[in-house]
């Protein structure tokens, strides 16, 4: 069993309620093969947890940026709180080494690891505002997520490919690029989607991911990679 005080240890936030501090760290995957009874998944506890920080980010940006519209201020809060920065940020807490998983899930180092991770930040966060209040978890948020706000905007990290792209083929040809899944691979429980980004009717760049949001995003950022973006050819 995982030692959960660590997490209390590097964070300086000591549960009331330890249930709750095992409950955010609970994969669904877990309560299929755990012997104990009355194991909670946690997925209430992340879907509380985006919430928070929803509300947090969104606040920190709103003050931060004072000038910028509401567009601008959701490409920023997107690009600050993606997959890819919280499961790293999970990873620098050692989140994964307090995981409960499936010995099947346990494995898995690749992408759904990263989405995992991603999930247990937010599972953390809203066990944090359950046990110790909304200022401990804005207090959290802002020591281990909005400090990277200055690096997201500054190397335009907050521009994802899709609108990247999306601006390039506009300004080079006048197109708006479309998207289409080319193919639903494996079963429903792990199911990965391959997507394709159209200029008109020619295929330009494909890519996959576990949900169509990520293959479309893969797609777009090797478009931009292969496409060359050589104004004035078609």
């Amino acid at each position: 069993m995982p030692d959960f005080s660590k997490f209390e240890t590097s964070t300086g936030i000591v549960f009331k309620n330890k249930d709750i501090l095992r409950e955010a760290f609970t994969h669904r995957s877990y309560l299929n093969e755990a012997k104990e009874k009355g194991l909670v998944h946690n997925e209430r506890l992340e879907f509380l947890g985006d919430a928070v920080l929803e509300l947090v980010s969104t606040e920190f940006l709103f003050k931060k940026y004072p000038n910028e519209p509401e567009g601008v201020l959701t490409a920023y809060r997107a690009g600050l709180v993606n997959a890819n920065i919280l499961s790293d940020i999970a990873m620098n807490l050692s989140l994964g080494e307090m995981l409960l998983l499936s010995k099947g899930e346990a494995k898995d180092i690749g992408k759904a690891r990263q989405y995992i991770l991603a999930n247990t930040i937010e599972a953390v966060i809203g066990a944090i505002y359950l046990d110790q209040g909304y200022e401990t978890a804005k207090d959290f948020i802002a020591k281990y997520i909005l400090c990277f706000a200055d690096e997201v905007v500054g190397k335009g990290l907050w521009q994802d490919s899709k609108s990247l792209f999306q601006e390039k083929a506009q300004d080079v040809y006048g197109i708006t690029p479309n998207y289409k899944v080319l193919e639903e691979i494996g079963p429903d429980h792990d199911k990965k989607f391959r997507a394709g980004v159209f200029l008109g009717d020619k295929l330009t760049g494909e890519g996959e991911g576990h949900s169509k949001q990520d293959a479309e995003q893969m797609a777009a950022k090797k478009a931009l990679t292969e496409h060359a973006w050589k104004k004035g050819k078609k």
